[in-house]
Parts: structure tokens; sequence; C-alpha cells
């Protein structure tokens, strides 16, 4: 039961995460909110590996995989992802985030020629169903856009092909810190280069008062993420995939909690979440 429990704290980080983005970015902006993450989990992961580990896992063909991973994720699909929750705010995009089964299950379908059984196409019209039922504005709440829900839907597709790059990493080198060392180093480089290529530094600025929850938000990533990896390592996934994607739950849970002030959870949005989870627990378990 480690292994599920793992998961589950996983989930709930990165709920956390969002939400301590969310506020920060009330003053700041992504980007800000994202070289902070990578940098905290960057120090603190290699600080790890160098006192604990033999760096001879360099030389490991798994380092390919999880550089390529680190190419899409974190870097591409956390700044859709948190595009999308400063768009249409935490609660409706975390829900839209944990669509990544779904496109896990078309990418092996087109892609692997896999055959999914009957609860895997129960569970996609589940999850197409909880999209409409999340992205329905009625003309009282707050404006935004049917498009803007391509941003959390886009992570979930980038997050899908990367998971499937780490798996085939970790298959070879089972080493979850390691891992989130090189994915994060991956997507922290790419961060800076683009910045830099583009003139666009200034977006790397923040307001004194977003800093203590940019931090608060990468101690709580980065623990998310080394646990994604060891739940991964140690558990069946079957039984490991839908507990890491419980985070809608949490997302609208802590929304409810926290973000009182800043964004209102409806009935339909938790509706909706719990429609998307139970078709995610439907395609996975099989």
């Amino acid at each position: 039961m480690l292994a599920e429990f793992i998961a589950i704290f996983s989930a709930m980080g990165w709920a956390g995460d969002a939400v301590f983005v969310r506020l920060g970015t009330r003053k700041s902006n992504i980007f800000a909110a994202m070289l902070v993450s990578y940098a905290v989990s960057v120090a603190l992961v290699w600080l790890f590996l160098l006192a604990t580990t033999s760096l001879d896992f360099l030389r490991s063909p798994a380092m390919l995989y999880f550089l390529i991973s680190g190419c899409l994720q974190p870097l591409f699909a956390r700044a859709l992802y948190y595009e999308g929750f400063s768009r249409i705010g935490v609660a409706r995009a975390g829900p839209l985030r944990g669509a990544e089964p779904f496109f896990a299950t078309a990418i092996a379908v087109m892609v692997l020629h896999e055959h999914p059984t009957f609860p895997v196409y129960g569970g996609t019209v589940l999850i197409v169903a909880s999209i409409w039922v999340i992205s329905w504005r009625d003309s009282g709440q707050a404006k935004w856009h049917l498009r803007d829900a391509v941003f959390p839907l886009g992570a979930a597709l980038v997050s899908a092909i990367s998971q499937t790059l780490r798996k085939q990493g970790l298959a070879i080198l089972p080493n979850p810190f390691v891992a989130t060392a090189t994915v994060t180093s991956t997507s922290l480089v790419l961060l800076l280069i683009f910045v830099c290529a583009t003139r666009r530094t200034y977006l790397l600025r923040m307001k004194r008062e977003s800093l203590a929850f940019f931090v608060s938000a990468s101690l709580i990533a980065c623990s998310a993420q080394v646990s994604n990896f060891v739940a991964i390592a140690r558990g069946e996934l079957s039984v490991i995939i839908p507990l890491l994607n419980t985070t809608p739950l949490f997302n609208v849970i802590f929304s409810a909690l926290f973000l009182r002030n800043v964004e209102t959870v409806t009935p339909r949005i938790v509706l909706g979440a719990i429609v998307m989870v139970a078709g995610i627990v439907l395609i996975t378990v099989r």
C-alpha cells in the first residue's frame, strides 16, 4: 500500500502547487513561477544526488529518454497548464489537465496499434462529457473563452507523450531522483534559452509578494515530482495511474478552501471533476 499512498500524495502535491502559483500570479506571471520552481527543484535534487549517488548514471542510455521528456515536461506542459488556470481558473484547468489518460490511450491506439477494451471507450465518453460540463459557461459567470480550454488540454497531451518516454527511461534506470533532476534541469535550461533568445528576460521579474507563493509552490512541486516517479517505480501502473490522476479532485477541494476570493467553484465544476475521474478510472483500470 506504500506506493498507493505515495501516488495520492503526489496528486495532492500538484494540486497544492497550482493553488500557490495561482496566488502568486496575481502580481507576477507564469514565467517567473516556472523559474523559481525549476531553480529550487534543480538545486535540491542535484545536491541530494551529489551527496548520495555516483555520477555513473550520466552514461546510462536512460538519460536520452529523460532529456527528451524534459523538453516536453515539465516546461512545455507546465507552461500550458499555468496559462490555462490563469485564464479559466484552477478549478476548471485542473480537471481538464486530468485528461492525460485519454490522450495516452489515443496514442496507444494510433501509434502502438493496441486494442482497447469496452471500459476504455466508456471512460473516453465520460471524459468528453466532463469536458463539456466543465467548459460550459453561464452568461452570469466571469467571462472566459472556450478556446482557453486548449491550454490545459494541451498540457495533458504533452504530458502523455512525455510519460511514455519516462516509462521507458525508468525501465533502464529506475532512479526517480535522477529522472527528476534530468527533466527539471532540461526544462530550466530551455526556459532560460527561450527568454534570452526572445529578449524577454523581463518576464522573469516578479513582485516581492509573489516570491513566497512561488517558493512554496516549488517545494511542493519538487516533492510531487519525485513522488510520482517513486510510485510508478514501486507500484503497478494499473493501480498507480488512476491515483496519480486524482489531482482534479484535490484542485476542486483546494480551490474551494483556499481560493474563495480568487475564483468560484460551482456545482457544475465539481460534477465535471467527479465524472472525469470516473472516466480516468475506467480507462486505466482494465
